[in-house]
């Protein structure tokens, strides 16, 4: 009897932890409590999806060029099958929620369902619409709908590897120009027009898809720099610690002054290569993510997915549903029953769809032996 690899890496799970917890603690405070409930977590906490994209890039830019070096080669249609099952299942499920019970919006206007349904819902998008934070997982769907294709133009050409970081630098720089080119256009009567900012930069899927190929980056040293990168996991450590330090000055930054240029154009590179060196430190073996086992981090990142789409309507509703019992949701109780309703929540999501979708993509859509392990810093 064969037993599947596990690809359970307790460094990975624990960063998936903090990025699920640090989405919802700045969802908390915008949603439920309207004030920092968790303190400068709170006002920083967007950056959880930021960490969700570097994570996102390396794995899945992994797969797709281990597969391509490989024997078995990379095939489009199965890797667009395994995604699918991954990510449209719960995600549909969700939207079917938005869309059939009026609760869920907790009074906000959800955009046509048309978008959602194309991945195109987070173009030009409104803050404060119904189902907003799923514009996050429209960025990915629009990256991943171009790098498999990109990957193997750059494969079928001579000195693949050169035109691939070309293309890596051109895409980065290029993400710089566009939000630099766009934020005057945010700027209303000297001072920025946030939902412009949101709508024009910070949704846009050009704007943020540097951050996503920060992860990709990483992927590329481990397939194609064996040598550098084995010199990285020497240095699990001071991956840690540069990682960490870049993502303190971005933050320092976003809270001295958001609203600046150079942050828009320089914020978010540093950031996702910040997370991106975390990500190379999680996956080395003498790291501190990679020895130590955060207790109940592995069961948050295998929720996190779910969790992630249900706990922004959860604390919304929650929190207005606990106003008439004279609870609020910035009280200890109030954040212990939210909390709970959101793990809960997730928990419910994963079990009762994501799980079966998984296991029904493990048996009809298998992947190639080369994906089956993901590549760590030894």
């Amino acid at each position: 009897m064969t037993h599947p690899v596990s690809t359970r890496l307790q460094g990975l799970d624990t960063l998936r932890a903090v990025a699920i917890g640090l989405v919802y603690v700045y969802h908390y405070m915008v949603f439920a409590s309207h004030a920092p409930t968790f303190g400068v977590l709170s006002k920083v906490g967007w950056i959880g999806v930021d960490l969700f994209f570097a994570l996102s890039g390396y794995l899945i830019g992994n797969q797709i060029l281990r597969a391509i070096q490989s024997d078995v080669g990379f095939s489009i249609k199965t890797f667009y099958a395994r995604r699918f099952l991954r990510t449209l299942p719960n995600y549909y499920v969700v939207l079917a929620l938005f869309v059939f019970v009026p609760l869920m919006r907790a009074g906000a206007t959800l955009p046509p369902v048309w978008k959602f349904l194309t991945f195109t819902q987070n173009i030009n998008l409104q803050v404060g619409t119904a189902f907003s934070h799923a514009w996050s997982l429209c960025v990915e769907e629009q990256f991943y709908l171009i790098l498999p294709a990109a990957a193997l133009l750059v494969a079928s050409r001579k000195q693949a590897v050169r035109w691939g970081w070309l293309l890596v630098l051109a895409t980065v720089l290029g993400g710089m120009v566009l939000r630099a080119w766009l934020w005057p256009q945010t700027v209303v009567d000297g001072e920025v027009d946030w939902g412009r900012y949101y709508a024009l930069i910070y949704y846009s899927p050009f704007c943020r898809f540097d951050e996503l190929l920060a992860g990709v980056v990483m992927a590329m040293v481990a397939n194609f720099h064996p040598a550098a990168w084995a010199r990285l996991a020497r240095y699990g450590v001071v991956t840690l610690i540069v990682g960490l330090l870049g993502i303190s000055a971005v933050s320092y930054c976003f809270l001295d002054d958001a609203s600046s240029r150079m942050f828009a154009i320089f914020g978010y590179p540093v950031l996702a290569f910040s997370f991106a060196l975390l990500v190379v430190s999680a996956l080395s073996p003498n790291s501190p993510l990679a020895r130590f086992r955060v207790p109940g981090a592995a069961t948050l990142a295998v929720w996190s997915y779910a969790i992630y789409l249900v706990h922004k309507p959860i604390i919304m509703v929650g929190a207005q549903l606990l106003k008439p019992i004279q609870i609020t949701a910035g009280s200890g109780l109030g954040i212990t029953i939210l909390t709970t309703a959101s793990l809960v929540g997730g928990a419910l999501l994963y079990f009762c769809v994501e799980r079966p979708f998984l296991r029904l993509r493990d048996r009809r859509v298998p992947q190639g032996r080369a994906n089956l392990v993901a590549q760590t810093a030894t």
